[in-house]
C-alpha cells in the first residue's frame, strides 16, 4: 500500500490511515483551540504555559500535527483541563460511559491533575471491585447456597462421628 504525501492527491484521496490520523490531529487541534479560546488564553500565552513552541501549538491546532502523549499532558496542563479529557479527544484512551463521579473530580479545580488520576484510579479500582464481587455472587449463588446449607446440617448432626473416627 503506497501511503500519498500530504499535498499529492493523486489518482485518489489520502489512504484511510492517513486520513484518520489527519482527521485525529483536526479534531484534537479544534478541540484545544476551542478549549483555550474558552480560557481566553492566547496562542502565545498557552505556548509559554504548555513549554512548546508558538509555531508548534498552531501546527497543533490547524491539525497539521498530531501531538503526542506527553505534549498534550503538557497543554491539559496549560488549558487546566485533565489530561484525560485530551487524550480521549486524541483517540489515545477510550471514551467511558459517563459518570457524575468522574466528571465531578475532572472538574474540580481546586485539586490538582495528578491527584485527580489518583482519586480517578481509586475510584475505578472500588467500581472493577464490585463488579467482580457482583459477577461472582450472580454466578455462583446457587452453588453458595447449597454449599452452606450442607455446612449447616454436618455440624447440627450429633450423630455424624466422620470428625472422631478420621
Amino acid at each position: 500500500m503506497v501511503v500519498d504525501e500530504p499535498g499529492d492527491m493523486s489518482g485518489s484521496d489520502m489512504s484511510g490511515a492517513a486520513r484518520v490520523v489527519s482527521s485525529a490531529a483536526q479534531d484534537i487541534g479544534s478541540f484545544i483551540r476551542s478549549q483555550r479560546e474558552a480560557a481566553q488564553v492566547s496562542l502565545r500565552q498557552l505556548a509559554q504555559l504548555a513549554g512548546v513552541s508558538n509555531p508548534y501549538l498552531s501546527q497543533i491546532e490547524r491539525g497539521l500535527r498530531k501531538p503526542s502523549a506527553d505534549v498534550l499532558a503538557q497543554i491539559a496542563k496549560g488549558l487546566r483541563v485533565s489530561s484525560e479529557v485530551l487524550y480521549m479527544q486524541a483517540g489515545i484512551l477510550e471514551k467511558r460511559p459517563p459518570s457524575p463521579v468522574r466528571d465531578a473530580l475532572l472538574a474540580d479545580g481546586a485539586i490538582t491533575e495528578r491527584q485527580k488520576q489518583v482519586l480517578l484510579e481509586i475510584y475505578e479500582s472500588f467500581c472493577r471491585e464490585n463488579d467482580s464481587k457482583q459477577s461472582e455472587i450472580a454466578g455462583q449463588a446457587p452453588e453458595g447456597v447449597a454449599a452452606s446449607d450442607e455446612e449447616e446440617h454436618q455440624i447440627a448432626d450429633p450423630l455424624d462421628r466422620r470428625s472422631e473416627n478420621d
